[in-house]
């Protein structure tokens, strides 16, 4: 039957009147990360809170939703064992955590490093130092973002034997990072002519009186007293070699030693120690302006090497994801970590870098000297600037086994 101009009037009317449906928009993709650390134990100051909230700074600044997708940043406290990190590594991964952030403690960040490569996830190491993350048991799925017990050797060993400290005895936190760093560090003493007179390993982490070890150190008639361990074993150990009078008899050399430790030491105790970082708040305008922005986070704990090492490799992951699309970055892990290695790096705390195929970061280090109390100026005002190494020379040759592919 024809339609009447009455009807389709009518008909118009009524289309009209009916509300609008309009289609929804699709909810984004969240990218699960977590900060696997240390809350509770002798890492705490150097990594644990302040690192959570230096990868919080590079989510907010990088702000995921204006390239398409968000961010949901979990945390947990590995209580520096193995097998807890790996069961909490397992579980996140098992329920679609991309990347454990952070993860200091050597032994804890070789077993998770496993755990990642096994289920095509992430590692995104911004603490853990032992080489063998990049060498001896080396991962596609690992990225190792600015310093090692190998730079640490080259720079901070390094200098004290060309300045003549050529006479060793190692007081050495008894698990793999601790073994690691007193091998490179007595290799570079040895190379130069001179002698170590013994090494005495503690149990890790249940160690807090040293003053059986330190006897030990200043019977062996060594000039120079090295610290192959870091964190609250770092302080205690210098504590109470000062209450031993160590410093009157041997040069003390903390072969792992942050600027939050220093500001736990104090600058009577920790003023002349010579320290390697591959970052310092006062460096430069850009690592200022990094400070300044993540303080009101973390405003009684500066940000030390660690600390802005999580957040360079959380916002270096977070640029690879939006080049891929979170779609394929969600996919496979390995995939991701070859898009990282492939990308230039930049930001306020290290500037331009780039990631090497066995997952190191690329950037210089610093060998800084405490400062006095007379030279402080400011709050945290501790280093002045010795020496710098290049990348060339502070990362260790390059496994041929570790040549992982880039995207």
């Amino acid at each position: 039957m024809p339609l009447s101009r009455r009807t389709l009037v009518g008909s118009t009317a009524l289309l009209c009147a009916a509300p609008v449906l309009r289609a929804r928009s699709q909810p984004k993709p969240v990218l699960k990360l977590g900060v696997l650390t240390d809350l509770s134990g002798t890492y705490k100051d150097n990594t644990g809170p302040t690192s959570i909230a230096c990868a919080q700074q590079a989510i907010e600044e990088f702000n995921p939703s204006a390239h398409g997708f968000e961010v949901e940043l979990l945390q947990a406290d590995h209580q520096n064992k193995p097998d807890v990190a790996s069961s909490i590594a397992r579980q996140w991964f098992d329920q679609g955590v991309l990347a454990a952030v952070d993860v200091p403690t050597s032994s804890v960040a070789l077993a998770v490093a496993q755990v990642a490569k096994e289920k095509d996830r992430i590692m995104l190491n911004a603490s853990a130092t032992t080489t063998d993350l990049t060498d001896g048991q080396c991962s596609p799925n690992t990225i190792v973002w600015s310093f090692d017990t190998y730079e640490n050797a080259v720079s901070t060993g390094g200098a004290m034997v060309r300045a003549g400290n050529k006479s060793w005895f190692f007081i050495t936190a008894d698990y793999v990072f601790g073994h690691v760093l007193e091998e490179q560090n007595a290799g570079i003493v040895k190379r130069a002519g001179g002698e170590v007179k013994g090494a005495v390993r503690y149990p890790f982490p249940d160690t807090t009186d040293f003053s059986s070890y330190l006897e030990q150190a200043m019977a062996s008639g060594a000039t120079t007293l090295g610290l192959a361990n870091a964190g609250l074993d770092t302080q205690n150990s210098v504590k109470q070699a000062h209450e031993f009078g160590v410093q009157t008899k041997m040069k003390i050399v903390p072969l792992l030693l942050f600027i939050t430790d220093v500001h736990a030491l104090g600058l009577d105790l920790a003023s002349g120690l010579v320290t390697t970082e591959t970052f310092y708040w006062d460096l430069n305008d850009r690592t200022r302006a990094f400070t300044k922005r993540v303080l009101p986070r973390t405003p009684n704990n500066f940000p030390n090497q660690a600390h802005a090492s999580a957040y360079g490799v959380t916002l270096h992951y977070l640029k690879a994801a939006a080049a891929m699309g979170p779609a394929e970055a969600m996919k496979s892990g390995r995939a991701a970590v070859a898009r990282m290695k492939a990308m230039p790096t930049d930001d306020d705390a290290f500037g331009p870098g780039q990631i090497r195929a066995d997952g190191r970061g690329e950037f210089p280090a610093y060998l800084f000297e405490v400062k006095s109390k007379a030279e402080s100026k400011q709050p945290w005002d501790y280093y002045r600037l010795i020496h710098t190494t290049p990348p060339s020379e502070a990362l260790h040759p390059l496994n041929p086994r570790c040549k992982f592919p880039t995207a």
